[in-house]
């Protein structure tokens, strides 16, 4: 009998462990472990910044689903991997022993990389996670009071540029909807080397695109950007130009601001020698499997991948939702494979699908492969991806409550985009 345990119950982690209970056989045992009982579906938290949507629509309490499934869920949380005796010390001092581990753990939010940042001591606010989410729409409540200029962003190093642009139409939408945008100067503050590069240099006419939708909407914009520090209500930048240099900085004045910060491993795989790189992310070969630890997986946010290019200020590379499915797919075939005495074949892979709903329209994104040259690489905007969006939060959540994952975003995304034979790419 072989023992798998998933560690983190994110968009990842769920799917990876439905899946394997649902391939492997019986005398398998498959364990998930989590902070906490409830999974949060993180690609709604902007409108969840904005009061559009509710925590308890967005969300599961876990426990009430697994079990049908005869998953065994520990909700204390992981303290410690103990990758050479193949165990998982827990916070509350329990100790799981494992024949193959899954890390879905997504990422650490790294605040503290920039003086001033984040909603826990720091100025601004977040949307990685619905806690971070419902603090900023908590504050939003009081700035709609007392309307202002606004700044919304992502920091150096910061990998996940999509929700960023989401948050500040959504913005956007709302203010105006309220009567009030005329009151609020609205600055998007971007590490990245222009609007649109989205961690991945650009996908198709994304940079025009989203700069065509800027100014329609009155956005200003500051590209290059190292944020420098954070003080109540102003933010230092300096915006470096294509070399690197010094060019300009910018004292940005806020009532309100949502800044993306860049990410890091989580503590109990940063831990682990040989794991991970030196960013705390778990390295991976092209089965998803670590190197070093040939019993290890890993699927997600928290596996090391390369930036696209190199850019005058850092920026990372975005795993979006398909590519993590594809990941999870891999990984669980080749945990199949492994336990029948046959060697690992299945592989990723790792294209980037993207729906980023701006408020009261959307932009699809799709890169294939993410790295360049691509097969397949084109942006298209419409009405649709802010519907197609709101759809598929509900069919992801009803396919999580009924037990069923297999293939989500194949099924939904591609279908809708009308892509044939993507996986063969």
């Amino acid at each position: 009998m072989g023992h798998v345990v998933v560690l983190g119950a994110g968009i990842g982690g769920v799917p990876a462990a439905y899946d394997l209970r649902k391939e492997l056989s019986k005398e398998h045992k498959v364990t998930l472990v989590n902070k906490g009982e409830k999974f949060f579906f993180t690609p709604s938290n902007p409108w969840a910044a904005v009061g559009w949507s509710k925590p308890e629509k967005i969300s599961l309490d876990l426990t009430k689903y697994l079990g049908r499934k005869k998953i065994d869920f520990k909700t204390s949380g992981a303290k410690k991997i103990d990758a050479e005796n193949n165990r998982l010390e827990l916070e509350d001092g329990e100790v799981v022993e494992y024949d193959y581990l899954v890390i879905t753990t997504g990422p650490k939010l790294a605040f503290h990389e920039v003086e001033g940042l984040g909603p826990e001591g720091g100025h601004t606010h977040s949307i990685c996670t619905l806690a971070h989410s419902m603090t900023a729409y908590e504050d939003y409540q009081k700035f709609l009071e007392n309307p202002g200029p606004i700044v919304i962003g992502a920091v150096q190093g910061a990998s996940c540029y999509g929700p960023a642009y989401e948050f500040a139409m959504i913005v956007d939408t709302d203010l105006r909807k309220r009567g009030i945008r005329d009151q609020v100067p609205m600055t998007f503050v971007t590490a990245e080397p222009y609007i649109g590069h989205l961690g991945l240099g650009g996908v198709g006419d994304s940079k025009g695109l989203l700069e065509s939708e800027m100014r329609n909407r009155h956005i200003k914009w500051v590209t290059n950007a190292k944020v420098d520090k954070v003080e109540e209500g102003k933010m230092f930048v300096t915006q470096v130009d294509d070399k690197g240099e010094k060019y300009m900085s910018h004292e940005l004045n806020f009532g309100f601001s949502m800044m993306l910060p860049a990410f890091l491993g989580v503590d109990a795989v940063m831990a682990v020698e040989g794991l991970n790189n030196p960013r705390g992310f778990v390295v991976v070969d092209e089965h998803q499997r670590n190197p070093k630890y040939k019993n290890i997986y890993s699927a997600g946010v928290c596996v090391a991948i390369p930036p696209v290019e190199a850019t005058p200020v850092p920026t990372g590379a975005p795993k979006t939702g398909y590519m993590i499915e594809s990941m999870v797919t891999a990984a669980m075939k080749n945990i199949k494979a492994e336990l029948a005495g046959e060697e690992p074949y299945a592989k990723a892979t790792w294209n980037a699908i993207c729906l980023a709903d701006l408020g009261d329209t959307g932009v699809a994104f799709v890169a294939l492969p993410q790295i360049p040259p691509r097969n397949t690489t084109w942006a298209k905007k419409g009405k649709w991806v802010h519907l197609a969006k709101i759809a598929f939060e509900k069919y992801f959540l009803r396919k999580l409550k009924s037990g069923s994952t297999d293939s989500l975003f194949e099924r939904y995304i591609l279908g809708m985009l009308k892509i044939k034979r993507l996986k063969n790419q």
